[in-house]
C-alpha cells in the first residue's frame, strides 16, 4: 500500500480523499487543512463519505512530511497563490514523495514552463528523489489524453477542437466565478482569467502537448475572447442574483496555429445562465460537458458528462481530474523520480475497483 496524504480539503481535496480511500493500492495516512475549523475533523466527514476513516485533519505540513509519506495529493489552490503552492510542492518532492496536483498551470507542460518554476522542482527531484505530475480536466485530460486517443480512430485529421461548455452557476467558488471569470461584473471590467496572455498561459501547455504528440510544429499560439451581457436579471440557486447588463457569458479560444491555420483549438463557453448567448455552443442538457471534435475523415465527436455530489456537474469534473491524478500515483511510485507530463503518464483502467467498495 502506498501511504498517501491529501493536502487541502476544498472542492478538489474532498474528491481526493474519496479517491484515495477507494484505490486498492493506496492508504490514506494524513489530511492537511488550513481552516482552523477543520482541525481534528475526520477525513471521512470532510469528504462527505458518511463514515469515519480514522484520519483526523491536521494543520502541520512539516510534521506530516516528516513521517515519510510516499505520495501527496496537493489539492490546495494555486490560482491566486502560485508561489506558495510551488513552495509547498517543492517541499513535498524534496521529502521524497510522489506529488500529484492540478494547482500549477505552467507545469502541465513543464518543458515550456518558466525556469523559475521548473528548476526548483528539478532540483528537489534530484535532492530528495520525489516526483511531480500536474494535470486536471481542462486543462488536463479533456485536452491531452482524450483528444489524442480519439484522433487515433481517424483516417485523416484536419483539425482538433476541445470544448468545455458549462453553466458556472453550479461551480462552488462564488468569488472565482464573479471576480476571476467576471460573471455579474460590468462589461468594462477585465476578468483576470481572460486578460491578454492569461488563456495562453493556462492552456498553451495543452496546445503544445497535443502538437508534440501529433508531430506538428506550431507557428504560434493565438487567443480570441468574446463576452456577452445578460438581457435580464437572473437569480441562481447557489450564488444569488446577476444583474441585467452585466457579464453573463464568456467564449474564448486558445489556438495552435500550424502552417497559418488554427488546427489545434481549446475553446471555453461559460455562462451564468442558459438564456445568455443561446447561439453559442450548448452542452446536451444545458448544464455542462467536455467535448472533443476531430475534423477529418471520419468526423468524430465525443462528449463527456460527469456528475458527483448529488448530481453537480462541476463536482463531477473535479472528480474526474482527481481520478486522473490519484490513478497515476501507484504508476509514479514505480517509475524513476522525475517531472512528468500527461504524455508520460498512462491513463489506465480502473483495475481492482469494479464493483468493490471499502467498508
Amino acid at each position: 500500500m502506498v501511504s498517501t496524504i491529501v493536502w487541502g480539503t476544498g472542492n478538489i481535496g474532498r474528491a481526493a480523499i474519496r479517491a484515495v480511500e477507494a484505490h486498492p493500492a493506496l492508504e490514506l495516512t494524513a489530511v492537511l487543512v488550513h481552516d482552523p475549523a477543520k482541525l481534528g475533523r475526520d477525513a471521512g466527514d470532510l469528504a462527505g463519505l458518511g463514515r469515519h476513516l480514522g484520519v483526523p485533519a491536521t494543520g502541520d505540513p512539516e510534521a506530516v512530511l516528516a513521517t515519510g509519506p510516499r505520495a501527496v495529493v496537493y489539492a490546495a489552490s494555486g490560482d491566486i497563490r502560485p508561489a506558495e503552492a510551488l513552495a509547498d510542492i517543492v517541499t513535498a518532492v524534496r521529502a521524497g514523495a510522489v506529488v500529484v496536483t492540478p494547482s500549477l498551470y505552467a507545469l502541465y507542460d513543464h518543458r515550456s514552463a518558466p525556469p523559475d518554476m521548473r528548476e526548483p522542482v528539478l532540483a528537489a527531484v534530484k535532492e530528495g528523489g520525489g516526483s511531480l505530475f500536474v494535470s486536471g480536466v481542462d486543462p488536463g485530460w479533456g485536452n491531452d489524453v482524450l483528444p489524442l486517443l480519439v484522433s487515433g480512430l481517424a483516417t485523416t485529421v484536419d483539425a482538433v477542437r476541445c470544448q468545455e461548455i458549462f453553466d458556472y452557476s453550479t461551480y462552488d467558488q462564488p468569488d472565482a466565478v464573479r471576480y476571476l471569470v467576471g460573471m455579474g461584473q460590468p462589461m468594462d471590467y477585465e476578468p483576470p482569467m481572460i486578460a491578454p496572455t492569461v488563456p495562453s498561459m493556462v492552456w498553451g501547455g495543452q496546445i503544445r502537448l497535443m502538437a508534440r504528440a501529433l508531430d506538428v510544429e506550431l507557428d504560434e499560439i493565438r487567443e480570441s475572447v468574446h463576452r456577452r451581457e445578460l438581457d435580464a436579471t437572473v437569480t441562481t440557486a447557489s450564488m444569488g442574483a446577476f444583474e441585467a447588463g452585466t457579464q453573463g457569458a464568456v467564449r474564448f479560444e486558445v489556438q495552435g496555429v500550424v502552417d497559418g491555420e488554427a488546427l489545434i483549438v481549446i475553446e471555453h463557453v461559460t455562462r451564468i445562465h442558459p438564456s445568455c448567448a443561446p447561439d453559442w455552443p450548448l452542452p446536451p442538457d444545458g448544464v455542462g460537458a467536455h467535448r472533443v471534435i476531430i475534423e477529418g475523415r471520419p468526423r468524430i465527436e465525443v462528449t463527456v458528462e460527469a456528475a458527483d455530489e448529488d448530481g453537480n456537474r462541476s463536482a463531477g469534473g473535479n472528480a474526474t481530474a482527481v481520478g486522473r491524478l490519484v490513478g497515476a500515483i501507484d504508476w509514479l511510485d514505480q517509475a524513476p523520480p522525475g517531472l512528468y507530463d500527461a504524455l508520460d503518464v498512462p491513463l489506465r483502467p480502473a483495475t481492482g475497483k469494479l464493483g468493490r467498495r471499502r467498508s
